[in-house]
């Protein structure tokens, strides 16, 4: 899956690849950006491609491209949608710190929440909160929904911590923890664990909250802002 492209020189572009065994790796597309191009907009973000790299000295070279499914030109026409899936593309990269180390479920994750954006059977910015939940718990940041996230106490609990991992209890919050509403946590859940029934008719009000929490918890874990969440949040 093409992640990003950057200009290189006069007509090449390095590559940001998203590939189901090898996780995160960067190539050079070399004369992509000249008009004669065999690999043409095939390397376009968005792209879900099968391509053949040839080892180099410190970036690989793109060889051979194949297009599977060109999401971009689903999505595009759809601004709610386009930013959703950009921001997921984004915080794929994000999440795979180190590159060429395997990030089988990741991908899977990517490749299903473009789908679903450009199928438009849920809600985008649902598609995209589900995906940042569910990419966190696969890198190991599950937040705590049922439970307290120190303690282990069963909930629900009011009270959810972006620092301390999730629902915290009475004893255990820490200052400053927001309270959520129950229907918001209960969302929250959903989303985690792809309920979509559950998902799909809950309310505007708590999707915005769902929202809120589920972009705070993505980038205290990233230690850095995802740009293009800005850019959803005024779709």
């Amino acid at each position: 899956m093409v992640l990003r492209t950057q200009k290189l020189g006069e007509a090449d572009r390095i590559i940001t690849l998203l590939t189901r065994r090898g996780g995160r790796v960067r190539a050079v597309a070399k004369g992509v950006r000249r008009t004669r191009s065999k690999f043409g907009g095939r390397l376009e973000p968005f792209s879900h491609v099968d391509v053949q790299l040839y080892a180099g000295r410190s970036l690989d070279i793109v060889t051979q491209v194949e297009t599977h499914t060109a999401f971009g030109d689903r999505l595009a026409s759809d601004y709610p949608r386009y930013t959703s899936g950009t921001a997921i593309l984004e915080t794929a990269e994000k999440l795979t710190a180190e590159e060429r180390e395997p990030a089988l479920r990741l991908y899977l994750l990517l490749v299903g929440g473009l789908r679903a954006l450009t199928e438009e059977t849920h809600d985008a910015r649902l598609v995209l909160d589900a995906f940042v939940l569910r990419a966190l718990a696969v890198s190991g940041y599950a937040p705590a929904l049922g439970e307290c996230a120190r303690c282990g106490v069963a909930g629900p609990h009011r009270w959810f911590s972006v620092q301390g991992g999730g629902s915290m209890c009475a004893q255990c919050r820490p200052p400053g923890s927001a309270t959520p509403s129950v229907e918001t946590v209960a969302l929250l859940q959903a989303l985690l664990e792809g309920d979509w029934a559950g998902a799909d008719v809950s309310e505007p009000r708590h999707q915005r909250e769902a929202s809120g929490l589920a972009a705070a918890y993505l980038q205290w874990h990233l230690e850095h802002g995802i740009r293009s969440l800005r850019l959803v949040e005024h779709a």
